[in-house]
This record gives C-alpha cells, structure tokens and sequence, in this order.
C-alpha cells in the first residue's frame, strides 16, 4: 500500500488512527500520516501542526498517542531571580511558557524587586507522594484491624512490595481513614527526582496484593480512592501536602516598593489581606492567593510538569506585612507543589531544555535534590509574580499594564 492509499484508509475510519504505526514502521511518518488524513477528513490546513522538532519516535508510546504534531505556545523568561535556598542558591532565569500577555513582564518585575532585595529565602517543609487506596472490609473494626497492621509493618511492606517495583521509590508513612466499612489508606513515599505519580502507583498495587494475602477477608476495591488526593481542589493536600511543601519569602525595604513598585508596603499588605484572605474565605477557595496558577501554569507547561496537577499547585497562601522597621515582610506557602526534573514529560527535548535553563535537567546528586531545587525556583517565581500583581492591584496599574501588554 502506498502513502495516498493509507492516507485514504486512515481518513475513511477503515485504518484506526493507533494503528497507523503497523503500516509505517516509522512514528515519525505515522504522525505525518494521522494529521494528513484529518485534514482530509475535515477540510482544513494544520500547516502549523506540522512544525516541530520533537521526534515522534521518543514520545509516542511514553508521552503521546496518536501523534498529529505539536501545540506551539510560546516561552518567555522572567530574572534573574536571586534565590537563598537550601538548594538553589544564586541567581536563576524562570522560563514561562503562556499567551497570556503581560505575565512574564509582571514577574520579571517582580524578580527585579526581589534581587534588589538580596533575594528570595526558601524552605522545603515537606516532601512526598500520595497514592490512598480503598480496601472494602466487614465492617469498622475489621478496617480498623487493617489499619493498625498496615501501620505496624511498614518496613515489611517495604521489603515485600514497594522494593520489588521500585529502587528509588520508599515507603514512607501511611495515613488510614475510615468510613464505615470502607478503609481508605494514604500511602506516603519518597520519590527522588521525580514526580512519582506512577512509582506510587505500581507500589501501592503490589501492597495491595500483600495485604490481601494477609486479609483473604478484605476486598481491594479501588487503587486511588480519592484521598491521595490528585489533580481536584482539595482540603487534604492544602493541610496535610503533597509533592513538595515549600516556603518562599522576602523581606523588602520601602525605598524599593516605592521605587520599583511603585506603591508603599502599607498598601500591598492591606490588599493582600482584604483581596487574598478576606475575599478568598468568602469565596469558599482554597488558595488564599492573586495568582500562583498563572506562574505554576506557565512553568508547568514550559518544563513538561503533569499540567492537571496545576490544581493543586494553585493551593496555598500569600502573605504581607509591614515589618516594625516600615518594610515589606511577603511570603507564599504553597502545600502540594507536585513537581519532578526525570520522567514524563522533563524527557521531551524542548522541556528538557527549559529545564536546564534553571540547572535542573535530570536527577540531582544526592537523588531527590534536583526536584528540591526546582521547587525553591517555582517557589521564588511565584513570590514573584503575587508581589508584581499585589503591587499592581495596590498602585491601580493592572488595567493599565493589560492594556499595554495584553491586547
């Protein structure tokens, strides 16, 4: 069959769209030939589409299915952003990938104010990966029962299960929750470098088939019961974390919001608390912020981040006030920043590339403190970006700077 003829069999739904590699031998031409059926199919140009450097034949099948091309959006960066840390130290260009018109201004301004003031502390608090499974038991104290082994042997579940799928995975602490009948049980695991998602995930299933071993009783039911929790606005990963748990926070002298920002720090610590407490409890939301999902977005998408788990990264807390010596004290806690620097999508060549730019490219040395420094830098940048916009907010310049930038 030639070229035209699978085209033609790919466009009538004779050939499946995922079965066009058989046909090809190649991803690349695979990918060529998908899109040009759908333009046949449809009537219509994807010219653009077509545009990449990306090689199919590294993601289809690790990243993607049934390839057509890729979505351009473009990337800007914002810094040097000095930051502190206990990993990231020194000063860091921030890439942001958006089409959102005057973001990348906005905290490149803040990263201006922030340098000026010799820089961005940050702390990690916490670090790990959920994943909570949901076992079905006789009823509540059966699953009490349960929860109280499952508390009691974790080296052996370690040594049982999680080592048999994973060496950089470990078993960290488990969480149980009971309802009724229902034994809910939120693993918790350490994850190096990556994000985790999947470790966690075949980990908990090989501690599923122990547990049921020891309990022929009990009925596994569900390996994600909801609680881990992932990828949905949440109460539990705002208080109890997940992914990283990290603070970044500055002290600003007056002379400098005066100057750069063109506001004082009374204002700025008045519209954060009207604007990002007082207003977000009465909105019932979970992120007493301006915008840490604009900032987390945009580096979500520029280093190849699970963008779903922007959900979770937009949870957290900026706060503002003025120091006894009539400066600018702000700081951003950001519970559940679920981020990693191997995997996914950090394998894809232009996210691998934003990710070098911060110095964060593939596994740290010790493991786990490449992803640790990465989320010092997100965490800088949205300190950033929540004192650009509060400034803004204070000084009565957004309009004014979306219409300049933004239109």
């Amino acid at each position: 069959m030639n070229l035209e003829e699978l085209i033609e069999k790919v466009a009538s739904g004779e050939i499946k769209l995922h079965e066009v590699e058989k046909y090809t031998g190649d991803k690349k031409l695979a990918t060529d030939v998908r899109r040009k059926a759908l333009e046949k199919k449809l009537g219509i140009s994807l010219e653009n589409i077509g545009y990449y450097s990306i090689d199919p034949n590294q993601v289809i099948g690790k990243n993607i299915e049934n390839m057509i091309g890729v979505v351009q959006i473009p990337m800007g960066v914002a810094g040097p952003l000095k930051i502190n840390g206990e990993y990231a130290k020194g000063e860091f260009y921030i890439p942001l990938a958006t089409t959102e018109g005057a973001l990348v201004a906005s905290v490149n301004r803040g990263c201006s104010a922030l340098t000026a003031a010799g820089g961005v502390k940050t702390t990690i608090i916490d670090d790990k990966m959920t994943r909570a499974p949901l076992l079905k038991c006789t009823d509540a104290r059966r699953a009490r029962e349960v929860a109280q082994w499952v508390e009691e042997n974790l080296e052996y579940l370690q040594e049982k299960a999680v080592s048999k799928v994973t060496k950089h995975g470990k078993l960290r602490g488990v969480k149980p929750y009971i309802v009724g009948n229902n034994l809910y049980l939120r693993f918790e695991f350490e994850t190096g470098d990556a994000m985790g998602m999947n470790m966690v995930t075949i980990a908990s299933e090989e501690i599923m088939k122990v547990i049921e071993e020891h309990f022929p009783d009990v009925k596994y039911l569900a390996l994600s019961g909801n609680l881990c929790v992932d990828k949905k606005p949440n109460a539990m990963n705002f208080i109890n974390g997940r992914g990283k748990t990290v603070i970044a926070e500055a002290i600003i002298p007056r002379e400098i919001v005066e100057k750069k920002l063109k506001t004082t720090p009374e204002l700025i610590a008045e519209v954060n608390y009207r604007k990002n407490l007082v207003g977000s409890a009465q909105a019932g939301s979970y992120g007493f912020n301006a915008h840490f999902a604009n900032i987390v977005g945009a580096i979500f998408l520029a280093t190849g981040q699970d963008e779903a788990q922007i959900t979770e990264g937009s949870h957290g807390i900026t706060l503002a006030e003025v120091t006894p010596e009539g400066d600018l004290y702000i700081s951003v806690t950001m519970p559940s920043l679920e981020i990693g620097t191997v995997g996914g999508g950090t394998r894809v060549a232009t996210q691998r590339e934003a990710l070098s730019i911060m110095g964060v490219a593939g596994g740290g040395d010790p493991p786990g403190a490449n992803a640790k420094k990465f989320a010092e830098i997100v965490a800088g940048a949205v300190l950033a970006g929540e004192l650009s916009l509060l400034a803004a907010i204070a000084a009565k310049h957004l309009a004014k700077a979306h219409k300049e930038l933004g239109r």
